[in-house]
């Protein structure tokens, strides 16, 4: 088993200046809600201000994905003091106009039981007349941008067949539809407090589709460490972006580090950047 390597950077991905143009293979990633009441109520003065933060980590992206590679963007319209927002559209827009190609869009659909009848849905049943229809959300999408044409002829046949996709796997779970049903994580999981975390199965799902064995994913809000965790577990490097130092603790346990866990190759390697006033302080 190859060691794989794992850096954590404490910082505001807007600015991504510890990673090398080019350097990374596969984006994972899920930015905050805009503004929700129930995650990041207040978090953005404003819809402008959000999007303005997509644009420069979209420039960033660009930068340091390397050409023909793939971003996984999962993102959803919010809705907002009974505004709704259309994010898909805008990150799209903000995406292409930094010069990634767009792929697809895969739609996350939530257990049925996730949602009950809420009073936005709900209001029609006080007033069972056309005009009062507001539908609860269950689902969320996952976008697919691809920087430039991917060179098939790069990778080695040893590292295609290390990292060949279990067909059995990729048919009974369906990835091959625009339609992927997975648990959420649900409120109250301990190494989820106050995070918006996505389930463990999209991260490996993107993984295994658009990286080979080795190479590096990087996932610029990195939240709980899911994304960090999945890459280690699947042989892969990676890097995370987290605003909040609070959750260097979570990260490192959820990822494995200090920890006797045997599934994990013990050479792998931890390193956590603070990034404070221009300065830099490092733990190995």
């Amino acid at each position: 088993m190859e060691k794989t390597f794992h850096k954590l950077i404490i910082g505001n991905c807007m600015d991504m200046r510890e990673i090398r143009d080019e350097s990374v293979h596969l984006v994972v990633t899920s930015p905050p809600y805009f503004n929700s009441p129930f995650d990041y109520k207040g978090l953005f003065k404003n819809y402008d201000q959000y999007l303005g933060v997509l644009t420069k980590v979209a420039k960033e992206l660009y930068r340091v994905i390397q050409s023909g590679r793939i971003v996984v963007l999962n993102i959803d319209d919010m809705l907002v003091d009974g505004r709704k927002f259309p994010i898909v559209a805008d990150a799209t827009r903000i995406f292409l106009e930094a010069g990634f190609r767009y792929r697809d869009r895969i739609i996350w659909k939530k257990p049925d039981g996730y949602l009950r009848i809420s009073r936005r849905s709900g209001v029609i049943l006080q007033n069972p007349y056309p005009m009062y229809f507001y539908p609860d959300n269950l689902l969320e999408s996952i976008i697919i941008f691809q920087k430039g044409r991917f060179n098939y002829r790069s990778i080695t046949k040893d590292i295609r067949e290390q990292s060949k996709i279990d067909k059995k796997e990729f048919s009974d779970k369906k990835w091959y539809m625009t339609l992927w049903e997975m648990n959420n994580v649900m409120p109250g999981s301990p190494l989820e407090k106050d995070i918006a975390a996505f389930p463990e199965e999209l991260p490996y799902r993107a993984v295994k589709l658009f990286s080979y064995k080795g190479e590096t994913v990087l996932d610029p809000f990195a939240g709980s460490g899911t994304t960090m965790k999945i890459a280690r577990e699947l042989g892969r490097n990676s890097i995370g972006i987290e605003i909040k130092k609070s959750s260097v603790r979570i990260i490192k346990k959820k990822i494995g580090f200090g920890s006797n866990n045997n599934k994990y190759n013990t050479k792998d390697s931890f390193e956590i950047i603070f990034r404070m006033r221009g300065k830099y302080g490092y733990i190995r």
